[in-house]
């Protein structure tokens, strides 16, 4: 039982030896062990605290792409908008100047071919004419080949004159 029960002279070494090592680590050891660990902690929060302010910055940074992207998008609509406008516009622009020059080739071809008709009426008359006064010609040659034939031509023609 002498195990259990502690003898007074080693209680007293024992608290002796505690209070001294005790003195010693707190005056050496835990001072700067505690330091450390409070320069430690400080660090880790400096560390977490960046990192709360790096992924803020990233959720601005990647609302503002969103942003910027929506925009781009947005203008990129618009100019794609306005060039199918401005396409259907020229296309539009081009039929009617077509029709325009298509209509107004149409025009002159019939101007023209209206012109050259009566220009061919005109030449069929003059040639009728001629064919006709040289039929004629030939036959009042034949007929009025002695004098009697033309005595008579001449009282015809002129009983014709005075009824008209």
């Amino acid at each position: 039982m002498d195990l259990l029960i502690p003898d007074i002279g080693l209680l007293f070494w024992m608290v002796v030896v505690f209070g001294l090592l005790y003195f010693i680590l707190s005056k050496f050891a835990w001072t700067p062990i505690t330091e450390s660990l409070k320069e430690r902690e400080d660090d880790i929060q400096k560390a977490l605290d960046m990192a709360e302010k790096t992924r803020i910055e990233m959720a601005k940074l990647q609302a503002d792409n969103q942003k910027l992207l929506a925009e781009a998008r947005a203008e990129r609509d618009a100019i794609l908008r306005g060039a199918k406008e401005t396409a259907d516009r020229v296309i539009a622009e081009s039929r009617d100047r077509a029709t325009e020059e298509g209509n107004r080739i149409i025009l002159k071809a019939r101007e023209e071919l209206q012109t050259e008709r009566q220009a061919m009426v005109a030449e069929v008359k003059r040639e009728v004419i001629e064919l006709s006064l040289d039929i004629a010609e030939k036959v009042l040659k034949r007929e009025l080949s002695d004098k009697k034939s033309q005595e008579e031509l001449v009282k015809s023609l002129v009983a014709e004159a005075r009824l008209n």
